[in-house]
């Protein structure tokens, strides 16, 4: 490729060097790195834009932070010179991505996959301009495969080299049964970076292996590319252990209440907080590194520094308004210790049992749990702590607390 660098002027050349920290900032690998060099260089001198993929499974309805971390990259590369080609995987859903897994994983239905696509391209506009973002569907080359061009795509790849695959190799040596589907998987999804002809393409580190085959087969099929190929790192959930996940409920939901978003995101350590800031947060590292050397130096509380964050993100899904609302609710919920303004009311007939209450209501999840944070003095009814796990409610109107975050009315009638 033409080395476009050396056209630029002094100007250009720094705002090249600014685009490559945004690129680079937290990912995990990255491969081809000149290559995108070139092709931002090249958007600065002729306004051309470059094709950068990432592909999308639509196992699920709703995103969290830690998917949006990919699409924010995406829309860092959308401001200087990407065309996103945002792949929903409608096709390669219904085989199911083995990746990680230690057992064949189960296909979704066709109309599971459909609605899940639905919501998905309802959400990533929250974060990717639209007027630089096509929302493509792989079934649209791949069903046009056939048996011809499935073996043809067969051929251009070892079962050698599927092999090397790290959970491919550990089932192997296990004799646990690997499908032929499931080779086919990687080589599918290496075929869409041939198919959209992609110049860039972005994943988990978890999907390297997949991510390196699109770049083989762009070189088998004639293409006068290859794909570089960057990796961002799985973004640890509420815990600080574990990786962001709905099932282990440690997540915050793209489509979740500002009021919930906002808690959830004042609830992580301040730790993790510098991790989430790099991550996810819009503001330049030279911004970041400026509010924590405020912290260090105890120019700036730990707290407003997590409240910023909080603020922006809470921002970016809802709006300035609801963003700086939850930040009123909290403050009063947690800092002076008042009690929410939208909490739900729940009925129940006068001598209901209150570990029963709790667990009806959502704020237990067992009547054997109930009683658990009775004993630990978790339980409150009208701001007391319970201390009869036995004790039944007559007529009257009450709020029930566990911790300091869940809430119900409950009307005894």
């Amino acid at each position: 490729m033409e080395n476009f660098e050396q056209h630029l002027d002094s100007s250009q050349l720094e705002n090249l060097h600014k685009a490559m920290r945004e690129i680079e900032r937290g990912i995990v690998e990255f491969i081809g790195a000149e290559y995108i060099r070139s092709l931002i260089a090249r958007f600065f001198l002729t306004g051309e834009r470059f094709i950068v993929k990432a592909g999308f499974d639509p196992t699920a309805p709703d995103l969290h932070l830690g998917h949006t971390v990919l699409i924010q990259k995406l829309a860092a590369f959308q401001r200087y010179g990407g065309l996103v080609k945002f792949l929903i995987g409608d096709f390669t859903a219904t085989i199911g991505d083995p990746t990680g897994k230690s057992e064949t994983r189960k296909p979704l239905s066709r109309e599971q996959v459909e609605q899940n696509a639905l919501t998905y391209k309802e959400q990533v506009f929250k974060i990717l301009d639209p007027k630089y973002t096509q929302v493509c569907f792989n079934s649209q080359w791949i069903s046009k495969l056939g048996v011809e061009g499935l073996i043809t795509l067969s051929s251009k790849f070892s079962v050698a080299r599927m092999l090397e695959r790290d959970d491919f190799t550990k089932r192997y040596k296990n004799n646990q049964p690997i499908s032929m589907v499931e080779f086919l998987y990687p080589l599918l999804q290496g075929y869409d970076s041939v198919a959209l002809e992609c110049d860039i393409e972005l994943g988990g580190n978890d999907q390297k292996f997949n991510l390196l085959v699109g770049r083989s087969l762009q070189r088998a099929y004639g293409l006068n590319k290859e794909q570089s190929v960057l990796t961002v790192p799985l973004l640890e959930g509420l815990d600080g252990v574990n990786k962001m996940s709905k099932s282990l409920g440690n997540y915050i939901g793209v489509t979740q209440d500002p009021n919930t978003m906002y808690a959830k995101i004042l609830s992580i350590s301040d730790t993790l907080m510098w991790r989430y800031y790099e991550l996810l947060s819009a503001k330049s590292l030279e911004e970041i590194a400026t509010l924590k050397a405020q912290v260090e130096n105890g120019t700036l509380h730990p707290k407003a520094a997590k409240e910023i964050l909080a603020l922006e993100i809470t921002e970016r899904y809802h709006t300035k308004e609801l963003a700086y609302s939850a930040k009123e609710e909290f403050d009063n919920v947690f800092a002076k210790d008042e009690i929410p303004s939208d909490i739900e009311t729940f009925s129940f007939e006068s001598g209901e049992w209150i570990c029963k209450i709790a667990l009806d209501c959502g704020l237990s999840p067992s009547t054997s749990q109930a009683r658990r944070d009775i004993k630990a003095g978790a339980l409150k009814l009208n701001k007391q702590k319970i201390s009869d796990e036995n004790l039944k409610l007559d007529k009257g109107e009450f709020i029930l607390q566990v911790g300091k975050r869940r809430f119900a009315k409950i009307l005894i009638k």
